[in-house]
């Protein structure tokens, strides 16, 4: 059974790779700009969707100011690019917000940009993926109703991906990606020209009358019609999720690795602007109806209901089909490569979530095991720990994006705000030391620019938490304040570990040898592990050295009693009894007997085994013994030692180990 998961783990993840390779997983700009900026590349093509959604809230005419929404979504986009120049300049250790939060902030503030992160990281997949999976349903009507289990099986894909290493994904991605950009790209320059020549068609949903809220007939009036507008606008940020990842993700980049980070966070930034201009401008342009229930806000021009057929596409589509109506196989290939974008954007949060993960565990954090690389060099821990956390929203929420949007950049947000608040302290606390009036120039500039980027996300997370707070934010809210809680206990469990076993002044004690050695072999029947646990008892020269059974049934006790005397066996045997036919407590109470009459010797207790081949021996060897080990191992000053037995299944088994030990593959484990 172990060599068929071997076999098949190596088909699946490839042939493991030595440490010294790690350098060799390194990415250029042109591999990571797809690898740690997909995610905010491809967000483009969901968050015009729910600006259109939301204004089409108060009617037609109310999505007319849509581009005007995007405008301030793409301000603070370049906004907090310019600010996360800065940042990846000044940490490029690949901590990102937490470390800088946490260097300037406290470790407080540090834990609950993590806690956010890491939330948001988990939604990023599940977003992008149900995203994905909408727009692949577009391009192929047979994934329409079955979209949960087309995301379910993209996130699988995924983690596989990812656990064969970064670089490897990278490559793969990459394609994907730029075509994506050429798709938009196309779209925008001849979507552009018919709009200059006048040929400019109209979208397939242009025909359909938009039905206002019953809270929003009136349209954009007073207070709620400012609510709608900021809601509109909180939802179209989800196109800046995705930025931080490249300030985590530094430590890959090719040397010079902050310059190459910033340079490619200026081209996420400049492109990303560009396609949410282009698309929204041209959502406008061309009518594109899009509604969250298109049987209930949609009408006819004569008023009746939509035809029960009608599959509203996303907003990109939509222009696809307009811009490129004289070509359809264009439509079916840009939604299906939007489709494939959306999924593979979620591959930034397999690169985000497991290196923030690994920094965490560093620091106590989280368990120790997600700082572990995996045999491929990634962190194979938090990969798959990132895929559980996104399936289970994914099935809880049926892969709706309009429900899990609502999820969506509270955490991101959080994140955004106290990271430029920490990076003003930093430029603050520089400036103190700084000499010399280059740098000192160079940095005042910097901290205008993070002090900008404070305001704006600030005044940006205010707007999301008042707008989406009731419509899904708090759930958001709540997790976040779970893992921040769940983090700060393991932290508080590794602190007390650690200041249990510190040595401090009880070096001597512990450097002291035990008074005596009490050695005692657990016997059920006279056969070869007995002898060669006897054997190995001897081997050590203990104080005092014998033999314990118990005696479960009298007669089966005398019987072993008088075997051991007739082979003449050269060390002591004692029998327990155990008038309730039980095996453990007899032999744990004398063994903390021996432990109250001399608290200062140390008993070793010698437990036989079995070692077997195959999965099935388990369940019916062992099973005393392993029961026994588990309950010894809470009494103090007693030491367990297992002396193994081969039987003849496990003999197979050790051979084809060894045999592929020296075909030059090695065997790694995770933690």
């Amino acid at each position: 059974m172990s060599e068929i998961i071997d076999v098949a783990k190596r088909l699946m993840l490839g042939r493991p790779m030595n440490s010294d390779r790690l350098g060799h997983t390194l990415l250029p700009k042109r591999l990571a700009l797809p690898v740690f900026a997909s995610d905010a590349l491809s967000s483009v093509a969901y968050a015009p969707d729910e600006i259109v959604l939301t204004m089409a809230l108060a009617g037609v005419t109310a999505v007319t100011i849509s581009p005007w929404v995007g405008l301030a979504v793409i301000i603070v986009l370049l906004v907090v690019v310019a600010s996360y120049r800065q940042n990846v300049r000044a940490y490029p250790s690949g901590g990102g917000d937490y470390e800088v939060v946490s260097t300037n902030l406290g470790q407080g503030a540090g834990v609950s940009v993590a806690s956010a992160l890491l939330v948001d990281y988990v939604l990023t997949v599940a977003v992008s993926i149900s995203a994905g999976a909408q727009y692949a349903s577009s391009a192929i009507p047979w994934f329409r109703g079955h979209e949960t289990w087309v995301a379910i099986a993209v996130v699988l894909f995924l983690m596989v991906m990812n656990l064969r290493g970064v670089k490897e994904s990278g490559r793969f991605f990459a394609v994907p990606v730029y075509l994506f950009m050429i798709a938009v790209g196309l779209i925008a320059v001849f979507g552009a020209f018919q709009a200059f020549t006048g040929s400019l068609g109209q979208a397939p949903s242009a025909d359909f009358l938009v039905v206002p809220d019953a809270a929003f007939d009136q349209g954009l009036v007073g207070l709620g019609g400012a609510i709608l507008v900021a809601r509109a606008f909180a939802s179209g940020c989800a196109a800046l999720t995705g930025v931080e990842a490249i300030s985590n993700g530094v430590p890959s980049f090719q040397r010079p690795k902050s310059r190459n980070a910033a340079t490619t966070l200026l081209l996420l930034g400049v492109i990303s602007a560009a396609m949410l201009a282009t698309i929204v401008t041209l959502a406008v342009a061309t009518n594109v109806r899009y509604v969250e229930e298109p049987a209930r806000q949609l009408t006819q021009a004569d008023g009746s209901a939509v035809p029960a057929s009608y599959e509203q596409h996303p907003v990109l589509s939509q222009l696809a089909e307009v811009v490129f109506a004289q070509a359809p196989w264009m439509f079916i290939g840009i939604s299906a490569i939007t489709g494939l974008i959306l999924v593979l954007a979620a591959n930034t949060a397999f690169n985000g979530f497991p290196v923030l993960g690994s920094i965490l565990a560093r620091d106590g954090y989280l368990p120790r095991q997600m700082h572990t690389r995996g045999d491929r060099l990634a962190f194979s821990n938090g990969i798959m720990t990132l895929a559980v956390g996104a399936i289970i929203l994914i099935v809880a929420f049926d892969a709706q994006v309009t429900s899990l949007i609502q999820l969506y950049i509270v955490g991101v947000f959080i994140s955004f705000t106290l990271s430029q608040l920490a990076m003003v302290k930093h430029w603050n606390s520089r400036l103190r030391v700084a000499a010399d009036p280059q740098a000192r120039r160079s940095m005042r500039r910097s901290r205008v620019v993070n002090a900008v980027g404070f305001v704006m996300t600030g005044t940006v997370l205010i707007v999301v938490l008042v707008t989406k707070f009731l419509h899904g934010a708090w759930i958001t809210l709540l997790v976040m304040a779970v893992v921040f809680a769940v983090m700060r206990g393991i932290r508080r469990h590794y602190d007390s570990v650690s200041d249990e076993l510190e040595l401090g002044e009880d070096i001597a004690s512990a450097r002291a040898l035990p008074s005596r050695v009490h050695a005692i072999v657990l016997v059920s029947k006279i056969h070869k592990p007995t002898m060669r646990a006897l054997s190995y008892a001897r081997a050590t020269r203990p104080n005092t050295l014998e033999a314990v059974t118990v005696g479960v049934d009298g007669d089966d006790g005398e019987e072993l009693l008088a075997q051991w005397e007739a082979l003449d066996v050269p060390v002591p045997l004692r029998v327990l009894s155990s008038p309730y036919r039980e095996i453990t407590r007899p032999v744990l109470s004398y063994v903390r007997s021996i432990r109250r009459q001399s608290p200062r010797d140390l008993v070793v207790v010698y437990v036989p085994e079995y070692v077997v081949g195959h999965w099935w021996e388990q369940f019916l060897h062992n099973q005393s013994a392993m029961r026994l080990k588990s309950r010894l191992l809470f009494t103090p000053g007693v030491v367990i030692s297992a002396v193994p037995w081969q039987l003849s299944s496990s003999r197979t088994v050790g051979i084809e180990h060894t045999h592929f030990a020296q075909s030059g593959q090695p065997r790694a484990m995770d933690e």
